[in-house]
């Protein structure tokens, strides 16, 4: 990862309002997280994941390698009032350990290696929250990289060996553009049977 990176990203996140809204996958799904368990937000950028699912009374982890929204993270919660880790790190380069996490958000970052590494990292009946942005809609946001972006159905083959509980992907399919129709969301849990 390059020094002007993450000059960029620390100043994008010093410069925004907030810490951001949660991810509309986690919105649409805070009735299957488990009661209580230790969750990961991943390349978590200025928290309101991370947020959420500490209000939602899970040990919540927070990783980004940049310090900034790291800094801004700690605060929120202080504000808060709510109990969160953090820890700036390369989530590519150090992903989380096998078998570490009952869940792990993902949002709106993509590095298609780490996947296995997600996977093995839930425990038993773990799941894995994950948003990001498709190629097959554009709407003036996201990553001009075409690299950066699923294809289509991409996230159901990335995590196939997962049981998923919810998979959302409505690309040219919706008729009226909404916050969705760029995106690719999935719920997806370790089944017990198939954990090693």
């Amino acid at each position: 990862m390059s020094i002007d990176y993450l000059d960029k990203w620390n100043r994008r996140h010093r410069e925004a309002g907030d810490e951001g809204r949660p991810a509309q996958v986690l919105l649409r799904n805070l009735h299957l997280l488990p009661e209580s368990g230790k969750a990961l937000d991943l390349a978590c950028g200025r928290g309101a994941n991370a947020l959420l699912l500490a209000e939602q009374g899970l040990e919540t982890h927070a990783w980004d390698f940049s310090p900034v929204a790291l800094e801004r993270l700690d605060a929120a919660a202080a504000a808060r009032g709510v109990s969160l880790q953090t820890q700036v790190r390369d989530v590519v380069a150090h992903p989380p350990e096998p078998g570490s996490f009952d869940v792990i958000l993902v949002s709106f970052f993509l590095e298609r290696e780490i996947v296995p590494r997600l996977i093995a990292a839930l425990r038993p009946g773990g799941k894995i929250y994950y948003q990001t942005f498709t190629r097959e809609v554009y709407m003036d946001r996201g990553p001009s990289t075409p690299a950066w972006r699923l294809e289509k159905n991409e996230l159901l083959h990335l995590f196939r060996e997962l049981d998923v509980h919810y998979y959302r992907e409505d690309g040219r399919a919706t008729r009226v553009k909404t916050e969705l129709s760029d995106l690719a969301l999935l719920v997806a849990a370790k089944g017990i049977a198939s954990c090693h």
